[in-house]
């Protein structure tokens, strides 16, 4: 079964919305404020010296205070120089972050090391940094700081010094617990990082995909106003034109007895009548067609929408099962026409010989079904419908290409204007795709 595509209605060379890489290839590119960062370094400040010394004062165990003292200063001198040097709203770049990150890594690791290396129960805390970074970096940079975090568990398992605990006794761990907890950080590390690189890759392709379909709908609307902006424009140059062509019949009285200006009088008076005639004409025929286009019946909007598909020598079929008397009439939505165009040229693009749209409407729901005779959807193409930028190919048909952008474009324009969509196969024996877009008749009225 082919791997389907929906292609757009616009012209990629003049709406560049392709993925600028694959899905599971594509770097995240976000820079995160400095100011994130030193506030995320502060609260660790401040949760490292209230648990030293509640470790100190309230339990009274022994530890080595001075050292902590010395590593915690070191976070917070550092965070304060971050503060003085740069702005507030400085953006960091990936090896900045980097660095920085790999600098609270070895802080945090170096005060685990002496308060009893894995034994410490805030040791899973040295995932934080890693997190952070394959959240907001690239996996170039983010990498190396997760293979600098398994280097520093693994020395935090070796490290001399006791847990912190009560005087006269020392409390040692058992090898095979060390092996247990340091298995247990790493896993939980590794498994922390890649879910949050995950969802924030898709965070940021869903949020690149909005935008792109916000810019498809812009440039919808903006064509459905040109003929506003054209009767504008006339009633605008209406008065300049009525102007000259006053001065030009004074012209003509004027100099109507000198042959050598004569002519060019009437000239002028001439093409200032033509000119007020095609603005007479332009601005009743956009008054006109706005009258008209404002406000449109389901049947023709379903018209409007599959005949600039015609002429592909696909044979398109319209079964309407409903009186005409009583079908909704529907304002004209840019976001409806071209969601439903995009359908419509993705059925045409995989049919065979035949695309057949069935229209159905009562007083409660409007129904539109679209099918094509081609092969249909393929089995692990049917869940994902509608991800952006999904680009999966059947290498055995040069002709499959991926339910990408422009599928996702449609489905969020239709959906926005109150649309449920289903995306199945047809059923029986029969092959190809189907699409069912379900309205509430009111929503689709009130546009």
């Amino acid at each position: 079964m082919t791997i389907r595509k929906a292609a757009t209605t616009v012209s990629r060379k003049d709406l560049d919305i392709s993925p600028p890489r694959d899905f599971n290839s594509r770097p995240i590119s976000r820079k995160f404020r400095l100011e994130t960062l030193v506030r995320l370094r502060w609260l660790a400040v401040a949760g490292q010296t209230v648990t030293v010394l509640a470790v100190d004062l309230l339990l009274a165990f022994p530890l080595p205070l001075l050292q902590a003292a010395f590593l915690i200063g070191a976070l917070a001198l550092a965070n304060i120089m971050l503060s003085l040097w740069f702005p507030s709203t400085h953006r960091l770049g990936p090896k900045a972050a980097l660095a920085l990150l790999s600098f609270d890594l070895l802080q945090m690791a170096s005060l685990l090391f002496i308060t009893g290396g894995l034994a410490n129960p805030f040791s899973p805390l040295i995932c934080v940094p890693v997190i952070i970074s394959f959240a907001s970096q690239p996996l170039r940079h983010a990498i190396p700081l997760l293979l600098l975090a398994l280097a520093c568990t693994t020395a935090l398992a070796f490290s001399p010094y006791p847990l912190p605990w009560y005087p006269g006794e020392t409390l040692r761990l058992q090898p095979v617990m060390l092996v247990g907890i340091w298995c247990a950080i790493v896993s939980m590390t590794c498994f922390a990082a890649f879910y949050a690189y995950r969802v924030s890759n898709e965070a940021t392709l869903l949020a690149d995909a909005l935008a792109a379909t916000e810019l498809v709908l812009e440039r919808e609307k903006h064509l459905s106003q040109l003929d506003g902006l054209a009767a504008a424009a006339a009633h605008e140059l209406g008065t300049p034109l009525a102007t000259i062509s006053v001065v030009a019949k004074e012209m003509e009285r004027e100099f109507g007895t000198d042959e050598r200006l004569r002519e060019d009088v009437q000239l002028l008076r001439s093409q200032s009548e033509r000119c007020r005639d095609i603005l007479q004409r332009l601005t009743s025929l956009s008054a006109a067609s706005e009258e008209h286009m404002r406000r449109l019946p389901l049947s023709s909007m379903i018209e409007e929408v599959i005949a600039p598909h015609r002429q592909f020598g696909i044979e398109i079929a319209l079964d309407e099962r409903g009186d005409r008397a009583t079908e909704p009439v529907c304002l004209r939505n840019a976001g409806i026409l071209y969601g439903l165009g995009n359908l419509v040229e993705n059925a045409v693009d995989y049919a065979r010989s035949q695309v057949t749209l069935t229209v159905e409407h009562d007083r409660e729901r409007v129904v539109l079904i679209i099918e094509d005779d081609g092969t249909g959807y393929s089995p692990d193409i049917l869940s994902r419908i509608g991800e952006p930028y999904m680009t999966k190919r059947n290498k055995e048909v040069e002709r499959a290409g991926g339910l990408g952008l422009g599928l996702f474009i449609a489905k969020t324009l239709l959906e926005r204007s109150g649309a449920r969509l289903t995306f199945d196969n047809r059923s029986g024996n029969e092959p190809g795709a189907r699409i069912r877009i379900e309205w509430p008749r009111a929503m689709l009225e009130e546009g």
